[in-house]
């Protein structure tokens, strides 16, 4: 499996011989990689490494996507914040796929470990562990998070484009969605069908697509 080069593996362990084994193995393996000696100094460069998907109200957590292909290798029990509350609040911000998580766990950590997995977490490596095997586990965790981040730049476009078009213009592009030809549009809306045929004709130029039918399968999933 060739490397991803834009992609980051980010550690968080308060071990800092772990941290240094770790980023030198990466590093011979020509994987990029940054390193966080707490869940807290890892949460507190997020608005670097990751971008905000949502503005949300104060009350409702932000939700976060990585910038380019990552995946995190997680430290199970740390001090002041433990790896499985990190994963949480992750789990919280939207990033279980674009940020696969892969605990790192001694023994005792293990039925943990495998708790967090069914609640999301990529995998988990038992120390001590197999370089080998960890590389392959952050290869397929990269290529996971790199399919998701496509996936999100599309639907962030798609979100940019939706966000340009007028009320009129929504309420339009809802009623071809659901299939009604443009004289039952105008009933609706209580407008002209040549007024109708311009809005859609403006919806289809600012979405990029030139069918009702490349429309549905555009949108729909976002309306």
């Amino acid at each position: 499996m060739q490397p991803l080069l834009d992609a980051t593996v980010y550690i968080v362990d308060d071990d800092a011989s772990v941290r240094e084994a770790l980023a030198w193995m990466l590093r011979t393996r020509r994987l990029n990689n940054e390193s966080f000696d707490s869940a807290a100094m890892f949460l507190a460069a997020m608005d670097k490494h990751f971008v905000q998907t949502t503005a949300q109200p104060e009350t409702v957590q932000p939700q976060y996507v990585a910038k380019y292909p990552s995946c995190l290798l997680l430290d199970v029990r740390m001090p002041h914040m433990s790896g499985l509350e990190l994963f949480s609040k992750l789990l919280a911000r939207g990033m279980q796929n674009t940020l696969p998580v892969i605990f790192l766990t001694g023994h005792a950590d293990v039925p943990t470990a495998v708790d967090a997995v069914k609640r999301g977490a990529f995998d988990f490596c038992e120390k001590p562990f197999s370089n080998n095997l960890l590389v392959d586990r952050i290869e397929a965790a990269l290529q996971l998070s790199s399919a998701a981040v496509a996936g999100t730049k599309t639907q962030l476009q798609i979100d940019k484009k939706l966000a340009n078009l007028t009320d009129r213009e929504q309420s339009v592009m809802r009623l071809v969605i659901e299939g009604l030809p443009n004289k039952l549009i105008a009933d609706q809306l209580n407008i002209s069908m040549r007024t109708v045929e311009v809005h859609r004709a403006r919806v289809f130029e600012k979405v990029g697509v030139k069918s009702a039918v490349e429309l549905v399968n555009l949108i729909r999933p976002k309306v």
